[in-house]
């Protein structure tokens, strides 16, 4: 019988983009690749995290099932230090996964942080799951600023967008790693135009009820200036990161295939993901 081939997965940062991580997990199972091991970024630690819980594909399922304004009601402006508090994401989360140590996880796991206050990383690998998870997506600006262990604590991506590192003492066959900044290319998202501009109206719509100061939600937003620079930053250091750390494997999604929070695609960029892979020369 021939062995599975196991694999160091590493899934990188980049927001909405992130849900392509389901569909290139998908495609090394449909292919008979055995993931022993998964450090994540941001995105990537949410969706590694809900994998090795064996709720991927709950998480999944939930996306393409919920509303536009359904999405928006799971964020609290009630934040400091970012808008949203998170508190209502992290219960809907917790609906979804249950309260789970990472050391009782099948596979191994680490999630990365980012500690503003002594410029670190900050590699958690052993208690709550959900905890791991919430500083791993603290997105400076939109998100709270996650405490831990005494620690502050930001999104992963600020200081490791492709967290290699984790996998360099792993038994495993072959290194995958995801990065979710790659060049930019004419290859976006072909999603119906009518839908796009329904879903920016309730976005808008919703923004204009809660009040929210003009430069939070105009054209040019604080918050997407906010984003569009971190994202720049994010390519940045994925590149140095990749040079200087280079896996087995890299498939490496276009950064302009969406926008950061476009999660209202999820079926498409789970299909995107698995096709990405699917093509690679090592499944060949």
């Amino acid at each position: 019988m021939k062995k599975q081939k196991t694999v160091s997965l590493v899934l990188g940062s980049g927001g909405a983009r992130g849900l392509a991580h389901a569909g290139i997990i998908r495609c090394l199972e449909d292919h008979d690749y055995k993931i022993v091991s998964i450090s994540g970024s941001s995105i990537g630690a949410l969706i590694g995290g809900f994998y090795a819980a064996g709720k991927l594909d709950i998480y999944v399922d939930w996306l393409k099932g919920i509303s536009t304004f359904e999405m928006l009601k799971l964020l609290d402006f009630k934040g400091s230090g970012g808008l949203i508090s998170g508190k209502k994401l992290m219960t809907k989360l917790e609906e979804l996964v249950g309260d789970i140590n990472i050391e009782d996880l099948d596979i191994k796991f680490t999630a990365i942080a980012s500690d503003i206050n002594v410029e670190k990383e900050i590699w958690i690998n052993q208690g709550s799951l959900l905890k791991a998870i919430r500083a791993s997506i603290s997105l400076p600006l939109f998100f709270t600023p996650y405490e831990y262990k005494g620690k502050l604590l930001v999104d992963g991506g600020v200081l490791n967008p492709v967290p290699i590192a984790p996998s360099f003492h792993d038994d495993a066959d072959i290194t995958i790693a995801v990065n979710l900044s790659g060049e930019s290319t004419q290859e976006t998202l072909d999603v119906d135009e009518e839908d796009e501009s329904s879903w920016m109206r309730s976005v808008t719509e919703y923004f204009k009820k809660l009040s929210l100061p003009e430069p939070l939600v105009s054209q040019n937003s604080m918050s997407l200036v906010a984003n569009k620079s971190f994202e720049t930053m994010q390519g940045s250091l994925a590149r140095m990161k990749l040079a200087a750390y280079p896996p087995d494997v890299l498939l490496e999604v276009p950064r302009n295939l969406c926008k950061m929070f476009d999660f209202q695609k999820s079926q498409e960029l789970v299909e995107y993901g698995y096709k990405l892979c699917e093509r690679n020369e090592f499944l060949k």
